[in-house]
C-alpha cells in the first residue's frame, strides 16, 4: 500500500510538473509570436521627382504620417498621407482684403495598401516590402493671415491622379516592450495626373513618378 501511495504521489507531481512545464512553454511561445496590432509612423526625409517631372520639379523635404494595422505576425494594412513641400519652387502673391498673401505650392500623396513583414530577432527587426493604390494631388495653397478668417484662392491651381506605390522598409523596436521603433523607408509612387498648369508642369496629362526616402519613428500597441 505504501508503495502505490508513493508511486500515485509521484504521479501527481509528474503531472504538476509537467502542466507547468506547458504552461512555460506556451507562455514562452505566445512571448515569441506577440507583435503589437496598431502601429503609427512619423517620417521625414526628401523626395525626388523622376519620369516627366524631371527638370519641372526638384528635389524637396517632405513628411509622411501613416497607420498600420497588423493582420499577423507577417501582414499589415496600411494607409497614410505624404506631403512634400514646393517642389514647383511657386512663390507667387494675391492681393487680398487683409494685404498680400503668399501662394506656394504643395503635393500631396495618400497611399492605401499592405505590406509583408519579416520579423526578426525575436520580432523586435522587421523587414518589410508593401505595394498598393495611391491617389496624388498637387496643389497651390494661399497663405491664411488670420486664424479666424480663411479666404479664398482663386487663383490657385491644382492638378491630380490616381496611381501605384512601392515601397521597402527596415524597423527596430528600442525598448523591451514593442512600442517604440526607429527606421527608414523607401517608397516609389508611379501615376499619371492632369489638371491645371502648376509651376513648370504644363496643364496636360503627364507620368509622374516620385521617390521618397524618409527616417521614421513610430509608437506601437
Amino acid at each position: 500500500m505504501k508503495r502505490a501511495g508513493s508511486r500515485s504521489r509521484l504521479n501527481k507531481r509528474m503531472r504538476h510538473l509537467i502542466a507547468l512545464l506547458g504552461i512555460a512553454g506556451a507562455l514562452c511561445a505566445q512571448s515569441y509570436s506577440y507583435y503589437p496590432r496598431h502601429n503609427f509612423t512619423f517620417g521625414a526625409g526628401a523626395s525626388s521627382p523622376r519620369a516627366e517631372l524631371r527638370g519641372l520639379l526638384v528635389d524637396r523635404p517632405g513628411i509622411s504620417v501613416a497607420y498600420g494595422y497588423r493582420l499577423a505576425n507577417y501582414f499589415q494594412a496600411d494607409l497614410g498621407v505624404d506631403t512634400v513641400f514646393g517642389a514647383g519652387q511657386i512663390r507667387d502673391y494675391i492681393e487680398t482684403p487683409l494685404g498680400p498673401s503668399r501662394i506656394r505650392d504643395y503635393q500631396f500623396f495618400l497611399p492605401l495598401g499592405g505590406r509583408g513583414i519579416i520579423p526578426l530577432a525575436r520580432g523586435r527587426l522587421l523587414i518589410s516590402g508593401g505595394v498598393g493604390g495611391a491617389y496624388i494631388r498637387y496643389t497651390e495653397l494661399l497663405r491664411q493671415l488670420s486664424d479666424y478668417v480663411r479666404l479664398d484662392c482663386p487663383e490657385c491651381n491644382a492638378r491630380s491622379g490616381w496611381g501605384y506605390y512601392s515601397l521597402v522598409s527596415v524597423e527596430v523596436f528600442v525598448d523591451r516592450g514593442r512600442h517604440l521603433r526607429l527606421g527608414v523607408t523607401s517608397k516609389i509612387y508611379r501615376a499619371h495626373t492632369e489638371g491645371d498648369r502648376l509651376g513648370p508642369v504644363p496643364g496636360v496629362r503627364t507620368r509622374d513618378h516620385w521617390v521618397h526616402t524618409f527616417g521614421q519613428v513610430g509608437f506601437s500597441f
